[in-house]
């Protein structure tokens, strides 16, 4: 009598930490087929290093959100001694640039000085249009993808100041995709963007940022982020200070209409995921 040893392939099996990304990425899909327009989204567990997407390589125009990069040209310039946070720089009426901000309301009348430090602030607080075409012409669009490009961020590009409409008819928008932006605004959580004292800085002023993220997320949740706006265009990147489980997410959305909510509703997905994480054990025991 023969005997006949049968080997059946034997295959990993998803842990529930697995099940629980892709049922987050299904209700990802789910709202992206349900509403005008198309999504990307990527976050990064903080806590664990685990990272999930949907759309996560998709390039996708950026509007503001390419402010973080020159945020962090900015900072990496003063490290290396280019200059100081706390000098001065003057703008001029010649200088303002339309579109968001507040600076162009005292350049309508005067010349304006501020430090440098003020200066991003504004850039990133009130997305300052004028702050942010004056911070490029200090360190360089080709410095600003130099650097991205020397990280590994390939995809990210500043290809344009801001109100170029001529750029943006030519196709020159500034990109980038949901994981790259993400894994930024990673780098600057772990200190590795600028110096440490720099990087805390960075994160402060994006504290500041009145956000899509904050309309969807608990009032007592601390976020740190930049939102991006273009029409057909709405995007924003941060860090979301959750209690037990900080992540970072990126979401960006195109040929979307201006009272589209889509950034919203799927940070608010992410966010329940992560919630979801912060009570639970590894297992899905809620132990809070």
């Amino acid at each position: 009598m023969w005997w006949f040893l049968v080997v059946l392939p034997c295959f990993a099996q998803p842990s529930v930490a697995d099940l629980l990304e892709r049922d987050t990425i299904a209700r990802l899909r789910q709202l992206d087929d349900s509403t005008e327009g198309v999504l990307g989204a990527a976050a990064i567990d903080l806590a664990s290093g685990r990272r999930f997407a949907y759309h996560g390589d998709t390039l996708f125009p950026q509007a503001s959100s390419i402010k973080i990069p020159i945020l962090i040209e900015m900072y990496r310039a003063a490290d290396a001694g280019r200059f100081r946070m706390s000098d001065t720089v003057t703008l001029k009426p010649e200088d303002m640039v339309g579109g968001s901000g507040h600076l162009k309301d005292t350049l309508k009348a005067r010349p304006l000085t501020l430090t440098i430090r003020e200066l991003v602030t504004a850039m990133m607080e009130t997305s300052d249009n004028t702050a942010t075409n004056q911070s490029i012409r200090m360190v360089g669009m080709d410095r600003v993808n130099a650097t991205l490009a020397a990280f590994g961020f390939t995809h990210t590009r500043l290809q344009r100041v801001m109100l170029d409409s001529a750029a943006a008819r030519r196709g020159e928008e500034n990109i980038s995709t949901p994981n790259e932006m993400s894994r930024i605004v990673e780098w600057i959580y772990r200190g590795r963007a600028a110096g440490e004292a720099s990087t805390t800085e960075m994160i402060a002023i994006m504290k500041r940022v009145k956000a899509h993220f904050r309309k969807a997320l608990p009032a007592g949740v601390e976020i740190a982020s930049k939102p991006g706006g273009v029409p057909g265009v709405k995007c924003e990147s941060g860090i979301v200070f959750l209690n037990n489980r900080p992540f970072i997410m990126s979401v960006m959305t195109t040929f979307v209409p201006a009272e589209s909510t889509v950034v919203e509703q799927a940070a608010l997905l992410i966010f329940r995921h992560f919630e979801t994480l912060a009570k639970s054990n590894p297992y899905g025991h809620k132990v809070e």
